[in-house]
């Protein structure tokens, strides 16, 4: 974030110089206006020359005094320029240029506050100075205070209309206020104002990034790399956007460049060693392969992280995550362990650093429960899971409080809100969280999903509460020393879970969670228009492209091999890129077989949930994907009456919809392995009287999936429990 220094126009104003003989001060005059000169192309060693002549003779000549600390501000010498402006200031106290390029330096030395009083102080001299108000912004900024940023900025930009930095670092307030479509405006503005401008080009990338506009992304970032060939963000977060396209040869490639550019860059060392995780599995990608690479990269990681450089190396925790090794039917606790205590050394050494310590406190009733999600609004996580716990929680004994990570409003962070005893939206601002979650002495914090929010896994990897826990929104182990417990489900779980969990597995009763009934209403569907066959029968593949993994292909392959006819019907994820490379791993496998891949895979667009429920009451069966299950989905696949096939995974992730027929008692729609699954998937569309058969038991006892209040108690129970334990060890 570029600040904005002024140098003054000497010719236009007299020279503030003490009195002093004619020849001298003449001499003095040149050598001023030489230095600035100097100053102005950029000779900053021989402009400063020339200032410490002029400062040699008269120690208190304003102009020579604030212009090399203007110039301190440039070269980062800034503790040497707060000196030298402190001394102009001392002679010229209505100097507004000296007080913004003082606040300058105060920001860049880590004192926001300072810096702000120095810029109001400019701006009251000068109430015009479009360029305070600009550094301002910036310096709200460091602070998380994205709305007055975006105020300062307003008014840089209402006084200078063509102030191409404030519309860019506009958009980088607009963004982390959540509002991605305003932002992207401020960085077209401000490249239409000034071309070359790469850090506007490169945020941008960020937002398109975050729109789900991947192509997009890319071409801005490398538009900014054009510009400033040596811009190590742009070469980062070109790396990411590639990586989540799941071209991981690239995003190796850009962010090995970025690490050449900026050594210490941490996020960008964080980001290399988490992708060698493939997104999107081929046949030519050895899993154990990537795996022990992830390991060494962890290892190279830690021991890169020398005390020297743990000061920053808060930034880089949860910037990218393993969140795709869930996706691998292996047993990730000592990955995910080594990956968590690298987290918590990181965040530890800030917790520390900063005095954000667990404070002593006497323990009262009620119990005071603390939720930290990036969900808490209409999402999977939240309608699944956090939604039932804590609507149905006795008030009595508990009393709720809500950190969250997300700048978005809905009905649902509404409905939040009206039962909370405390709703903090923290969003990415970390300290506002931290001191949110201390100052409320939570006795309990819970997070319904770690790793898949950076600010989620920050948060996590402290220790703010004596008791921490985790849950299954990401069906993985957390690997996090500082999570004590892990809430799952008994439906949920293999025999002896234990050995999968870094944390005190807790098993809620059934599928342990309160699950309601949605209200929504199928809408008719042109199935024709969608390119879908009416007069095949229709299998439901509702995945996205990263639950498929190649080694269960040719299942598809079968299907169709023995029905003849069937439409198998995938959706296009939002990347439609990792749809494509779905899709042509899958034609593939077809075409080993001899069989036309067109003939069999659909791909649609992803539908609204009426539309989807349409679809899935015409369908004939739905075939949940093998190695990581789908939960809501399977629960909406049961209210539609449409019979689900799933294969029983190792893990806990992999026996979600297995969980759900167990609790509805078809059991006998659970595979053993591949084989058995196909014949299954075969058998409900060929025999139309089983299939049916199984729709009507499915409607007959899908009560059994709702309204179960059984494991809201047991949470209770569990969280009393708990909270008891700790304050014996305290």
């Amino acid at each position: 974030m570029q600040t904005m220094a002024r140098l003054p126009n000497l010719s236009k104003r007299k020279l503030q110089t003490p009195v002093k003989a004619a020849p001298q001060q003449n001499q003095i005059a040149t050598w001023l206006q030489q230095g600035l000169a100097l100053h102005q192309q950029g000779m900053y060693s021989e402009a400063q020359v020339i200032y410490e002549q002029i400062l040699k003779l008269q120690p208190y000549h304003f102009d020579a005094l604030q212009l090399s600390g203007a110039l301190l501000v440039q070269t980062k010498k800034y503790t040497q320029a707060v000196n030298f402006l402190t001394k102009a200031l001392q002679i010229n106290p209505n100097h507004a240029e000296a007080y913004s390029n003082c606040g300058n330096a105060l920001k860049e030395l880590g004192r926001p506050d300072e810096a702000l009083a120095s810029y109001d102080k400019a701006i009251s001299i000068k109430s015009n100075y479009a360029e305070a108000y600009y550094n301002r912004g910036n310096a709200l900024q460091a602070l998380k205070h994205f709305d007055r940023a975006l105020a300062s900025y307003d008014k840089a930009i209402s006084i200078k209309s063509n102030y191409a930095e404030a519309y860019s670092n506009r958009g980088n307030a607009l963004k982390e206020l959540g509002r991605p479509d305003e932002a992207l405006a401020s960085y077209d503005k401000a490249i239409s104002i000034k071309s070359n401008n790469a850090e506007a080009y490169s945020n941008r990338g960020n937002v398109l990034k975050e729109l789900g506009r991947p192509d997009e992304a890319l071409a801005s970032y490398g538009k900014a790399i054009s510009i400033k060939p040596d811009y190590a963000d742009a070469h980062s977060n070109r790396g990411s956007a590639l990586q989540e396209l799941g071209r991981l040869d690239e995003a190796l490639v850009s962010y090995d460049k970025a690490i050449s550019i900026k050594p210490d860059y941490a996020e960008a060392r964080w980001a290399r060693a988490t992708s060698v995780l493939p997104i999107i599995q081929n046949q030519a990608i050895h899993i154990q392969d990537c795996r022990a690479d992830f390991h060494t990269k962890l290892l190279e990681l830690d021991n890169w992280f020398t005390k020297k450089k743990l000061e920053g190396g808060y930034k880089a925790v949860g910037s990218t995550q393993p969140f795709f090794i869930a996706y691998q039917e292996e047993n990730n606790k000592e990955l995910l362990s080594q990956y968590g205590a690298l987290c918590c050394k990181l965040m530890g050494y800030w917790q520390q650093k900063n005095n954000y310590l667990l404070k002593s406190r006497l323990f009262k009733k009620p119990i005071k429960l603390g939720i930290v999600s990036n969900h808490i609004r209409e999402h999977s996580v939240w309608s699944a899971i956090t939604r039932g716990w804590i609507e149905y929680l006795n008030r009595d004994d508990f009393q709720l409080f809500f950190f969250y990570t997300d700048a978005t409003i809905d009905k649902e962070t509404e409905f939040a809100k009206s039962i909370a005893t405390g709703f903090i939206q923290c969003s990415k601002n970390l300290d506002r969280g931290v001191n949110a979650i201390l100052d409320a002495q939570i006795d309990v914090l819970l997070y319904p999903e770690i790793g898949m929010d950076p600010m989620t896994v920050k948060l996590a990897s402290l220790r703010l509460a004596p008791v921490q826990v985790a849950s299954w929104g990401h069906p993985e182990t957390t690997g996090l020393p500082t999570m004590d417990y892990y809430v799952s489900a008994e439906l949920l779980e293999p025999d002896n879970p234990e050995q999968y969990y870094s944390e005190r597995l807790v098993k809620l009763p059934n599928l342990g969670c309160y699950y309601k009934k949605s209200s929504v209403i199928a809408e008719s569907i042109d199935l024709n228009g969608i390119g879908i066959a009416v007069d095949q029968p229709l299998l439901i593949c509702p995945g996205t492209p990263f639950k498929y993994k190649p080694q269960y292909d040719h299942v598809f392959v079968d299907i169709a091999k023995q029905l003849k006819k069937c439409q198998l019907i995938f959706f296009t994820h939002q990347k439609y890129q990792l749809t494509e490379l779905l899709k042509k791993r899958i034609a593939s496998r077809f075409l080993e077989a001899g069989l036309n891949f067109k003939d069999y895979c659909v791909f649609i667009p992803w539908q609204p949930k009426t539309a989807f429920y349409s679809l899935m009451k015409r369908a004939d069966v739905f075939l949940d994907t093998i190695g990581f299950s789908g939960f809501n989905t399977a629960m909406q696949a049961i209210e539609c009456d449409l019979p689900i096939v799933t294969r029983e995974g190792k893990f806990m992730r992999g026996r979600l919809a297995s969980g759900v027929l167990k609790k509805i008692g078809l059991s006998e729609l659970i595979a053993g392995d591949e084989k058995d699954y196909v014949n299954l998937a075969i058998k409900l569309v060929r025999n139309q009287q089983y299939n049916q058969s199984i729709r009507k038991h499915i409607k007959d006892n899908s009560h059994a999936l709702y309204d179960d209040l059984e494991p809201v108690r047991a949470l209770e129970k569990f969280i009393k429990v708990a909270h008891s334990e700790s304050t014996k060890q305290t």
